[in-house]
């Protein structure tokens, strides 16, 4: 067994709640700050810095906007996001692998 696809996983990826987070939304469109908070069971708070750093790596794209005029901040992955999820998917694929008899 080779460590070497442990360290390919991708660190920002891989925190369990930026998991979550990636792993929602890689099965929807779009969700809203409230649909993933309630989903994850997360705070406010913990759920707007964890959204930041997938943002700033370009992970996952926000947009705010008003609906009967209430603020609306809805997330969705955007194409590199996507890409990173799937291939940190693989690797933990790999890995899983490499365990089997």
């Amino acid at each position: 067994m080779s460590a070497d696809a442990f360290f390919q996983l991708d660190r920002i990826v891989h925190e369990k709640g930026r998991m979550a987070i990636m792993s929602s939304l890689a099965a929807t469109s779009q969700l809203s700050f409230k649909e993933l908070r309630d989903l994850l069971k997360m705070t406010d708070g913990n759920l707007s810095v964890h959204l930041r750093t997938l943002q700033e790596a370009g992970y996952l794209g926000v947009t705010k906007s008003f609906v009967d005029r209430k603020p609306l901040t809805t997330c969705a992955l955007t194409t590199v996001g996507r890409s990173a999820f799937v291939k940190y998917i693989e690797i933990l694929g790999l890995i899983v692998r490499q365990h089997q008899p």
